[in-house]
């Protein structure tokens, strides 16, 4: 009672934070009631107390007597009729001071806890309060609970629900043959789809949708009343249910067909580039179609890039986000391949728009005489009839069909020679030592000068790995049922990517890159080894002979993953996007795509011509 304020808000913060035991233990020792206390001593004076140094602290000014390194106060027994001597007057004014020390001790502790206690708890709270998901801040609060539902879309489910009971109502309704009840759920049911509309959640619902769901659960009331079967109705929700998953499979085809379809496809906006660049090209005289610096582009000393495309505007890209990031871009050369179609557009693009002191040339695949059928098998087998059967009479999927794997095989590119060409790299460049090749749906964001440094310990590829614990290994690629693939490869050998690799192309003709690749080939025309595509037939020809380069050099993914780290992303020398989500596609994503409109030159005449800013 003679506590201040203080005291009992300190008091009641300790009580709180001590258990029962421990409160109880405290009061028995310093209590005047305790065992320990004062009075007792006094009552008792013939009992034998030991009072050693661990349990007591030596008060100064008090001698002791030390003996064997310890202070020991003893009592000596005595009889009940002999008063307490000097020694035993002593001991007890020494336990009374240090009581009162103590208890002056802890009071002074509790009242400098007090602000400490106050300035925890309101800690905790703030740390409960960051710990809130971040998906949910600003719409609940810890401290108003009672204002936040807790499940927020509850009505649309509701009614949801009734639009299924609904259905199977009338189902059986017309089944009984009661036509005023079934046309009567009919009705309500419209009423209740017209107000549910796109609603996911109560807040997106219209007005009217308490009063709908009202009036339709007075006409189920009705239809339990005169309908409920629990076999018919346990077997119509069955029904409903596989019908539903059914339907479910079928989209889920059908969006996975769509995708393939839309990722082959070309925009318009780009369609529009390419035509307009062409027809300028055409109208250029001769004499100015020709590039600057021609005597860079043999130069063994220089940094040579290969990069094979179609698509002028992701080459552009590409190109740009090289010399752009380049320490010493005079020193790079460019060397893109494409065909006849886009090659007036190709040479067009960059006559207007030169990347800086760096060298460019722009080749046509068709005109390469030694890339034929009787040299090449992919040739030879994509103009064989068998080939022709696959890609364009047998079983061609449909959108009903929603046959997407085979649509996948059925990609274009395979059907052209610039994705092959890189099998050929020593035939197109017969001077160069070294090349780094580059897909045309990578940026680059460092310099990339220190991979021609990069020792490949007398290997050919100098690639990124892309294997984790079980994924992007050869026995994803390849079939291991064939016994010349079981026979020569280990199937838990890791992949790696296309798209950045740097190739020692000295190395290369030492070990005949492109006659391992053509025996494979050769041994795939009825595609029992692999399906379609380069990365399989790279991963055979280059088996043993490719270097793994740190991860930070080329990062994949954004054309498919929407879960890269985007530290990962910022840090790495090469972004790659590779997977169906295309950056210059409106199905690409949109956090990715800035990394790669930034070298963009939207402020080009022909890119706004053809709105490709749109």
């Amino acid at each position: 009672q003679n506590l201040n304020w203080r005291e009992k808000l300190a008091a009641k913060h300790l009580k709180a934070l001590l258990s029962k035991e421990v409160v109880d233990a405290i009061r028995a020792n310093i209590d005047d009631s305790g065992p320990f206390s004062i009075e007792r001593l006094r009552k008792n004076p013939s009992a034998s107390y030991r009072i050693s140094h661990d349990n007591i602290s030596e008060p100064s000014g008090l001698a002791w007597k030390k003996k064997q390194g310890t202070y020991r106060v003893k009592e000596h027994e005595s009889d009940s009729n002999r008063t307490v001597g000097s020694h035993d007057s002593s001991a007890i004014l020494r336990r009374r001071q240090l009581i009162a020390q103590r208890r002056e001790k802890r009071a002074a502790d509790l009242l400098k806890q007090d602000d400490e206690v106050t300035v925890k708890l309101e800690n905790a709270a703030i740390s409960r309060s960051k710990s809130v998901e971040s998906a949910v801040l600003g719409k609940y609060s810890i401290w108003r609970k009672e204002y936040e539902s807790d499940n927020p879309d509850s009505t649309v489910r509701l009614m949801r629900d009734q639009m299924i009971m609904a259905r199977v109502y009338i189902s059986i309704a017309r089944m009984k043959n009661k036509l005023d009840l079934a046309n009567e759920l009919q009705y309500r049911l419209k009423e209740s789809q017209r107000s549910l509309g796109d609603a996911i959640s109560d807040s997106d619902l219209q007005r009217s949708a308490p009063e709908k769901i009202k009036l339709m659960g007075q006409v189920l009331s009705k239809a339990k009343d005169q309908l409920y079967d629990c076999n018919l109705v346990t077997g119509k929700l069955r029904a409903m249910l596989q019908s539903a998953d059914e339907q479910v499979r079928t989209l889920k085809k059908q969006s996975t067909f769509l995708s393939q379809l839309a990722a082959k496809t070309i925009p318009n906006a780009l369609h529009c580039l390419s035509m307009r660049l062409t027809i300028e090209y055409y109208l250029l005289p001769p004499e100015k179609r020709n590039f600057p610096r021609s005597e860079n582009l043999e130069n063994p000393n220089l940094y040579h890039y290969a990069l094979f495309s179609d698509n002028v505007l992701a080459a552009s890209v590409v190109v740009n986000s090289t010399y752009m990031n380049a320490k010493e871009p005079e020193k790079h050369v460019f060397h893109l391949v494409t065909d006849k179609l886009n090659f007036g557009a190709m040479n067009m693009w960059f006559l207007l728009n030169p990347p800086g002191k760096a060298a460019i040339h722009v080749e046509n695949v068709d005109k390469f005489r030694w890339l034929n059928s009787s040299y090449c098998p992919v040739l030879r087998q994509l103009e064989s009839a068998a080939m022709k059967e696959y890609y364009f009479k047998a079983a061609h999927p449909t959108l009903s069909s929603g046959s997407s794997t085979n649509l996948k095989y059925r990609n274009p590119k395979y059907l052209s020679m610039l994705n092959h060409l890189r099998f050929y790299l020593p035939e197109v460049y017969p001077k160069l030592d070294k090349i780094l090749f580059l897909d045309d749906d990578i940026v680059v964001q460092k310099d990339l000068t220190g991979l021609w440094s990069v020792d490949l310990h007398g290997k050919v590829n100098g690639a990124v790995e892309t294997c984790g614990a079980s994924f992007h290994r050869f026995d994803k690629y390849l079939n291991f049922s064939n016994p010349h693939i079981a026979k020569n490869f280990d199937p838990n050998a890791c992949g790696w990517a296309y798209g950045m690799n740097i190739f020692d192309l000295e190395e290369w003709k030492k070990k005949d890159i492109t006659g391992i690749y053509h025996k494979w080939q050769n041994m795939n025309e009825e595609r029992v080894l692999w399906k379609l595509g380069t990365l399989p037939p790279g991963l055979m020809t280059f088996y043993g002979l490719t270097h793994s380069l740190s991860k930070s050099w080329h990062v994949l993914g954004l054309g498919y993953n929407p879960s890269v780290d985007k530290s990962e992303i910022e840090n790495a020398a090469v972004i790659h996007y590779n997977g169906n989500m295309k950056p210059w596609l409106e199905l690409a994503m949109t956090k990715y795509k800035p990394y790669w409109t930034k070298y963009i030159k939207f402020d080009h005449p022909l890119v706004r011509t053809c709105r490709l800013g749109d």
